[in-house]
């Protein structure tokens, strides 16, 4: 029955609160209707409007028993659920491609008001006008003409993304959980005074339960903002609200720091209050998908991973990187600028420095579609402390990552090699490849592997002093012959599905065997091992050293750049692929040995591959570590090898496998190419995509959030067929390209790139080079004091 049709009972709750409340200080409800208290008497106030009519237009006479939110014993609650989209209106993303007014434009714009342009905008529905407005509305702010596209991205679009998405983010959470009835008030206003009328605290809280009296703050991103947290403090120590809890809902992960401060506000609560879980928070995770129909010529559109630069690409992805600082100093001041003005927690997680862009890595391309390019998606981390250790660098690692793209489709994979070896100065990688950031990439990460190679032998680590003891003994001394050791691709584990392929993994190993050189190093060989003593020395090797330098390899932060170009590969041999059964828009850049669209970048344009080997080659006459090993001697170590990326070996897993150890991630992929922070599951982990040419349905699966709540809150809620060369076909001879081997039955695919092994290619010259060089180490005896 309607509370209405109570109306003796209602009243008489309604007078049994308000005396209850005038006695204790003369707090007002304004958000039940009926309520008189005088408010110029009153020390605190509150003031709402109740949620149910707010958000979801209607009337529920009571408050059910399945609204609210979790509870348990620890203030810190997490629903178990995968997140969730809601949608939010951004049509003013839409002209995002506005360059700064040209001085007929600001005159045009300055001849009305921002009111008038507004009204012929919304008169006319017209771009041009919209775009006066916009034009109107900077100049008004007296700008240099120079700020303007800063003003646009960082206070334009982010005003509007504060209104719409934290609205939206609201009315989410009223319908999820059920805040309807006469208990629930939503954008409530507290006030606190002194005596003498003296303003000490005012402070905004997104709904609040009149019943259990306890104040909600929804954040979307998860971040409490410290001035509101200084409010809590004043409020929660009034007389007339030392009583009320509070609550911090997080739309996505809560911060480390967050959880510590509202730890501590719940602490000294429940010390002084005698009563547990004061504070609590509660987590739910959300993807926020905002509207935007682009309107070409007005909308902006970037080309990283786009095969036309007349086509582009938008989206989130886009988005965060233009977003990115380039430098820690300026991601601290940018961070700071951000927090003050998101004043309803819609910055993404962590704000513009909550992703750690060293680990951006291509991890989904679409099919790539004649005249509109190709979707994508990039996956990173987050940084595990944004406000004093900010994200920075995101257009270098997304450059590398596209311009890698399109070297390996522009490149015949038989250039895909470097090599370090002191007797070949002048094989060191092919020149078309040293003209781009992917050769680049692979050298230094070749010169990385030798220092790492040696580093991991030190005697004064654990697993040195193991090696140097388990190698074979010439006279005493450990021996072990000279080496080669290269880094090359493991199969990566893909997953070809809903017309793209997944990059789940892509692996790289270390291979190492025996091999001498004829350029000396700065002292005496140790031993000279005979072919028992060369075999013993390697299995040591290979099972101590390799698996550790590995490991390294794929893990830590300076192989970064490596693993990058890695995953670009893959997805740049499955393009080749999709281009060998239907011309695509990629079909005049794949072997075309054409790379000047993606030369060396600043600051790294004047890099010289020559430079580099010289640094090699000093480190390996004139030695770089000196090791005290057990013979008593000081030896120094030097290693030559190689990068070999000619082949791109990758085995698709079954759509089981991918849903039992993926699970979302294909829901998650589509996701992340329309919202602007989306979340993979309970992770640290973030996905950042983008559509080909920008589509205009930018929905991501966000559900209406008006209408009836859900029933119980307590559960988770044509490219053309011509002809077109095989992928990886070698360039510089007649050789055909062996056919791949038919699908395994299981759904395997054949190793990409070239089939016949490079090392194997006669006609090759280069090919002897790919791994190339030797491991050579020396000692220098020490010389006795007397004689």
């Amino acid at each position: 029955m309607s509370s209405l049709t109570r109306p003796t009972r209602r009243w008489r709750l309604i007078g049994r609160l308000t005396a209850a409340f005038g006695a204790a200080g003369a707090l007002t409800l304004t958000g039940l209707p009926g309520v008189g208290v005088d408010s110029a008497q009153a020390a605190t106030t509150i003031k709402g409007q109740r949620c149910d009519q707010k958000w979801l237009k209607k009337t529920y006479g009571s408050t059910p028993s399945t609204s609210g939110f979790p509870a348990g014993a620890d203030p810190y609650q997490k629903w178990a659920g995968n997140p969730k989209n809601y949608n939010f209106p951004l049509q003013g993303k839409a002209f995002d491609g506005l360059n700064a007014p040209t001085r007929a434009e600001a005159q045009k714009a300055g001849s009305k008001t921002v009111d008038q342009w507004k009204k012929q905008a919304a008169a006319s529905g017209a771009p041009a006008d919209k775009a006066m407005e916009i034009y109107a509305r900077f100049l008004s702010t007296g700008r240099p003409v120079a700020e303007f596209t800063n003003w646009f991205d960082k206070i334009y679009i982010r005003n509007e993304i504060n209104n719409h998405k934290g609205s939206a983010f609201e009315q989410r959470v009223v319908k999820d959980f059920n805040l309807i009835g006469p208990d629930w008030l939503c954008e409530v206003k507290v006030e606190v005074r002194d005596a003498n009328g003296k303003l000490l605290a005012t402070r905004k809280y997104d709904a609040y339960n009149q019943r259990i009296k306890e104040f909600n703050e929804f954040k979307s991103n998860g971040t409490h903002r410290p001035d509101q947290l200084a409010a809590d403090k004043i409020i929660a120590r009034q007389p007339e609200t030392k009583d009320h809890t509070f609550r911090m809902v997080g739309g996505k992960k809560v911060p480390k720091n967050t959880i510590d401060k509202l730890r501590e506000f719940n602490d000294e609560l429940s010390r002084e209050r005698g009563k547990p879980n004061q504070v609590r928070i509660f987590e739910r995770q959300y993807n926020g998908v905002p509207q935007t129909k682009p309107i070409r010529g007005y909308s902006r559109y970037d080309t990283w991973f786009s095969p036309d630069p007349a086509q582009g690409t938008r989206g989130p992805a886009n988005d965060r990187v233009r977003d990115s600082a380039p430098t820690p100093e300026d991601a601290r001041r940018q961070q700071g600028a951000a927090r003050r003005i998101d004043t309803r927690g819609t910055l993404p997680r962590g704000g513009p420095g909550g992703i750690d862009f060293s680990t951006l890595e291509l991890r989904y391309v679409g099919a790539p579609v004649k005249g509109k390019g190709m979707a994508y998606s990039m996956k990173a981390d987050y940084v595990p402390d944004p406000d004093n250790a900010p994200g920075w660098g995101g257009e270098a690692t997304m450059n590398l990552a596209s311009d890698s793209f399109f070297t390996w489709l522009a490149l015949t994979p038989e250039k895909f090699w470097v090599n370090l070896n002191p007797d070949e100065p002048d094989r060191i990688m092919d020149s078309a490849f040293a003209a781009t950031d992917a050769g680049r990439v692979l050298l230094e990460a070749d010169l990385r592997m030798k220092h790492d190679f040696y580093k991991a032998m030190d005697p004064k680590t654990d697993l040195g002093k193991r090696y140097w003891a388990a190698l074979p003994k010439e006279g005493g001394r450990p021996c072990m012959p000279g080496l080669r050791n290269w880094i090359e691709p493991k199969p990566a584990q893909v997953r070809e599905q809903d017309g793209g392929i997944y990059i789940l993994d892509a692996p790289l190993a270390l291979k190492s065997t025996a091999q001498t050189t004829v350029t000396p190093g700065p002292g005496e060989p140790i031993c000279t091992p005979d072919a028992a003593q060369t075999k013993a020395a390697q299995a040591v090797i290979d099972g101590m050293i390799v698996p550790a330098v590995e490991k390294t390899i794929n893990t830590a932060p300076q192989y970064a750049d490596l693993r990058r170009v890695y995953t670009s590969r893959v997805a740049a041999e499955w393009i080749r692929q999709q281009d060998a059964t239907g011309a695509t828009d990629f079909r005049k850049i794949i072997n075309s040995n054409d790379v000047k669209r993606w030369p060396l970048r600043a600051p790294h344009q004047n890099w010289d591959r020559n430079e580099l080997f010289k640094k090699y080659r000093k480190i390996y006459t004139e030695g770089e570590f000196q090791y005290e090993v057990p013979a008593g001697g000081t030896t120094q170590i030097y290693i030559v090898g190689g990068v070999d990326f000619s082949k791109s070996p990758k085995r698709n897993i079954s759509r089981t496998r991918f849903t039992v150890e993926n699970p979302t991630l294909d829901q998650t992929t589509k996701t992340s190419m329309k919202a602007d922070d989306t979340s993979y599951r309970d992770t640290d982990t973030t996905y950042l995509g983008a559509d080909a040419g920008g589509t205009e349905d930018t929905g991501g699966g966000g559900d209406d959030p008006s209408g009836s709540p859900e029933p119980s809150p307590s559960k988770p809620g044509g490219g053309s067929h011509t002809p077109a060369p095989g992928p990886s076909t070698p360039g510089g001879g007649d050789h055909a390209t062996p056919a791949p081997p038919a699908h395994d039955p299981d759904g395997n695919l054949a190793d990409t790139g070239s089939n016949v092994p490079v090392g194997l290619i006669a006609w090759l010259a280069a090919a002897l080079a790919v791994a190339g060089g030797a491991l050579v180490w020396w000692i220098r005896r020490r010389r006795a004091a007397a004689g």
